[in-house]
């Protein structure tokens, strides 16, 4: 066995996702640990996307903090698995994103990762997104290599969507080299409106976008915003889709809606950005798989049902690939990638000038 441990912490900010991975050959998931953040940490986390008064001490304080909550539930996970340190090749650690602006040169992820390294006694690999960004791509997504190795095949044309705060699509066309961009919101505005409005972290199975009604008009007015029109390579983040651009989308709208009404719209965003990318950029599309947390929220998977009626949309257990932890995996095997001097980026997903090997190792 090679086994190494996948960490990554998403934009929807509910947990740590710890995912143990034997990578001596196909990837294979061994076991999983799920570290719920505390609250007083992801509200600074959350905070720290934007401008604030002394962010530079602040965030490498939740850095910190972050490796810490990291540290504990890695060394649960080996106890729960009578495994050491020594039985770790590599930890690979995406960290926490607070900032993700490629057009400007940068993407910042804290998690501490020579304190991670400190005290787990396991080598870190961190810092997946700088070296892509540095040959001119957009450091995001990073999955879709990942996802061509559990997924590609030699006949049906397939597409996998990772649906975490945001979404990002996977294009695996036999014969061609993968493709992948970030089509939009995933459940982002989704856990925002409904924290706002119902005080709960998140729409569980799109119960309450369900019992709603959506707004046609609205949903297009959403629609319009330029970034669906881009052609990837693209990503995107709580830079750009965040509350106040949801509150300057219903100010121009003007008419009063009931909130339950705009989170149906909401959800019904999230499935005609990933369902209008997906038949623009690979009309050929035979099968949908979905990861993620929206994976769980059934509304959501209906809608993109009834807009992909000629496809077949299931999450990736119909292939034995449990969806919660595909994102986890796949930092584990960057992080091989990196021990082993082997790209980890894809050109045609990221706009990067070519193959670069990703990460920064920090030794036990």
């Amino acid at each position: 066995m090679a086994l190494y441990l996948g960490v990554m912490s998403g934009t929807s900010l509910d947990g740590i996702d710890i995912a143990l991975t034997d990578l001596l050959g196909q990837p294979q998931l061994l076991a999983h640990y799920f570290s719920p953040l505390p609250e007083a940490l992801r509200s600074e986390l959350l905070a720290l996307c934007q401008s604030g008064p002394d962010e530079l001490a602040r965030q490498a304080v939740a850095g910190n903090a972050w490796a810490e909550c990291v540290a504990t539930g890695i060394k649960q996970l080996l106890a729960e698995q009578n495994l050491t340190a020594a039985d770790i090749c590599a930890i690979g650690s995406h960290g926490q994103t607070v900032r993700h602006e490629p057009a400007r040169g940068f993407s910042v992820q804290i998690g501490a990762p020579a304190l991670l390294a400190e005290l787990t006694g396991i080598s870190v690999v961190a810092d997946f997104r700088s070296r892509d960004i540095a040959a001119g791509g957009q450091g995001a997504p990073l999955v879709p290599a990942f996802h061509q190795q559990l997924f590609a095949d030699d006949i049906e044309v397939r597409a996998l969507v990772n649906i975490g705060g945001f979404s990002n699509l996977t294009l695996l066309t036999p014969g061609a080299a993968v493709q992948g961009f970030d089509c939009g919101p995933g459940n982002a505005l989704m856990d925002a409106w409904i924290r706002l409005h119902r005080g709960q972290d998140y729409d569980a199975d799109g119960t309450w976008a369900a019992s709603g009604h959506v707004n046609h008009t609205l949903l297009t007015q959403l629609l319009e915003d330029p970034f669906f029109a881009q052609r990837g390579p693209k990503s995107t983040g709580r830079e750009y889709f965040h509350p106040a651009w949801l509150q300057a989308q219903l100010k121009r709208f003007g008419e009063k809606l009931e909130a339950v009404d705009i989170q149906a719209t909401l959800c019904a965003l999230t499935a005609h950005c990933i369902s209008q990318a997906l038949l623009a950029q690979q009309p050929q599309c035979q099968r949908l798989l979905v990861c993620g947390g929206g994976a769980h929220n059934r509304q959501l998977m209906a809608l993109l049902q009834q807009a992909l009626p000629a496809l077949h949309v299931d999450t990736t257990q119909a292939l034995g690939a449990d969806p919660d932890w595909l994102e986890a995996m796949a930092f584990a095997w960057l992080a091989k990638c990196c021990v082993d001097g082997t790209p980890g980026n894809r050109p045609a997903v990221t706009g990067a000038r070519g193959l670069r090997v990703l990460g920064a190792i920090y030794p036990a």
